[in-house]
């Protein structure tokens, strides 16, 4: 979360999907070569003008473009292999991002333009697998998946184009969009998720099928989306959930496991099996690589959330997961989901709080909520209020509550829980505190580092320089894609994670 300028305190969430302007039935299991009628073939004159639009919004959303020198290497590989799917003609035709994002992600929207995250991009191990990544978002686009998802989002009276990058991240939905659309469209939300076991299967056969066409070995992307997974796994148990379960507005989509040896299968069919994977230029290339938060958009360690700029900070209960956006921290559970944000102050909380409940309803709805109760947090003015909502899935408690840190700065959390069970944000209101200029100065950023095992060198030394107090075996492994019983030797190159 950034320090949000006026221009910047809009609406909280993410931008919406960016939809084809084409039409096609789906792409089907397209493991050989050759096109499907449903594929788009070429990009048009309006997809372009609509990606060009959303592609500012894009950057601001994701914290950015990221400017360091593995920027450059991203576009080569991501260009290449977006070429493979027949949508452009030249590589010019592809507009390839990293971003300055700490959440693993990779998306790609109508207008060949692509995205992958920094932080996906330090959880590989190898060029073909970012190439598979990349591959597979350029299916979805391919395969004119966005556009099959604003229909049916559109039949089924959601608010517009689902709020979220959801269909297009390589693990599915992640994000969660406006709270508002949760509180008005989780039943027409949830019926569109329906679409996307197929259409991760239809994207992750397309990108199998570019990395064939490209020179890469087709395995890569199998062994990408285990990596993917393990990650996904310790996220959990880090955040105190099960890494077993899914949250149900998830459960439509591939299982994981099912997923990576399918990947794996229909790449066996391939006849370049073990073609190129280049190890080393690509970990030569990520080495000192930005890895997790950025500290000048605020950083989770844990349950808790520090911001040293804004000098806050505050703890989620176990359960919960936190992803940092631009304009807000989006903070889910299975009992629960929030936000935390600001927007412009001029001392009237009442205002600011009637504000954000009308953000939260979104355009064209209201939410009448309860009297505004004042407090005190940790020695924080705080300001709440409660509003029973009918949403259709049953009623639930949607809460607004805000800190005044100045007469001009104000911070707040937008909460939604079943009705009566409010309280189970309790927690989180009380732990909002200010950040003292130590714990401000102390909060250091962390990056990848490559280095080349040496003779006595075990995968217990060196996970034990990784730069977090839990967790660290664990962590290094899935960096690495390693066993615990595997044997380095002297010579390999490995990453770990320093400050």
């Amino acid at each position: 979360m950034k320090h949000i300028s006026k221009k910047m305190m809009g609406a909280v969430g993410v931008v919406g999907l960016v939809a084809c302007t084409g039409s096609g039935a789906g792409a089907g299991a397209v493991a050989s070569s050759g096109s499907q009628s449903g594929e788009a073939r070429s990009i048009s004159a309006a997809e372009k003008r609509k990606g060009a639009e959303a592609h500012p919004q894009l950057l601001e959303e994701f914290g950015g473009a990221y400017t360091g020198p593995q920027a450059g290497y991203v576009v080569r590989v991501g260009q290449n292999i977006a070429v493979q799917s027949g949508l452009g003609n030249a590589r010019s035709d592809f507009t390839v991002t990293l971003l300055n994002s700490p959440v693993n992600n990779a998306f790609a929207i109508p207008g060949g333009y692509v995205y992958l995250t920094r932080q996906l991009m330090a959880l590989m191990n190898d060029e073909a697998e970012m190439a598979g990544v990349l591959g597979h978002e350029v299916g979805h686009v391919a395969a004119r998946h966005s556009e099959k998802r604003q229909k049916a989002a559109t039949r089924n009276s959601i608010l517009g184009i689902l709020g979220q990058i959801g269909s297009q991240v390589l693990l599915g939905d992640s994000a969660i969009g406006r709270l508002g659309q949760q509180v008005f469209g989780t039943g027409s939300q949830l019926l569109t998720l329906k679409y996307s076991r197929k259409q991760e299967y239809e994207a992750d056969d397309l990108g199998i099928r570019y990395l064939g066409s490209a020179g890469y070995d087709p395995q890569a992307l199998s062994t990408m989306l285990y990596s993917l997974a393990a990650q996904s796994a310790i996220d959990a148990r880090v955040t105190g959930r099960d890494a077993r379960s899914a949250p149900e507005w998830a459960s439509t989509h591939p299982d994981p496991a099912r997923r990576v040896s399918r990947a794996a299968k229909i790449a066996s069919k391939l006849t370049n099996v073990g073609g190129v994977r280049n190890r080393d230029q690509f970990l030569q290339s990520l080495d000192g690589i930005l890895y997790g938060d950025d500290p000048k958009q605020g950083i989770i360690e844990g349950n808790s959330f520090l911001h040293p700029d804004l000098r806050v900070k505050f703890t989620v209960p176990n359960g919960f997961s936190m992803q940092n956006g631009a304009r807000a921290v989006s903070i889910v559970g299975s009992s629960g989901q929030a936000q935390f944000t600001t927007a412009a102050y001029n001392g009237d909380m009442t205002s600011y709080i009637d504000a954000a409940f009308q953000r939260v309803a979104g355009e064209g709805k209201t939410i009448s909520h309860g009297e505004i109760q004042r407090t005190s947090v940790n020695g924080l003015p705080a300001f709440y209020a409660i509003a029973r909502v009918d949403s259709s899935n049953g009623a639930v408690d949607v809460t607004v509550f805000a800190y005044e840190f100045s007469k001009s700065s104000a911070f707040h959390f937008a909460t939604i829980a079943p009705a009566g069970s409010a309280a189970v944000f309790s927690p989180m209101y009380q732990s909002m505190a200010r950040l003292s200029a130590s714990q401000a100065a102390a909060i250091k950023p962390r990056k990848v580092d490559v280095v080349t095992v040496k003779s006595g060198d075990t995968i217990s030394s060196l996970s034990s320089r990784m730069a977090y107090t839990s967790y660290q075996l664990d962590r290094f492994l899935v960096l690495n894609r390693l066993n615990p019983n595997d044997v380095l030797r002297a010579g390999q190159k490995v990453k770990i994670i320093t400050f």
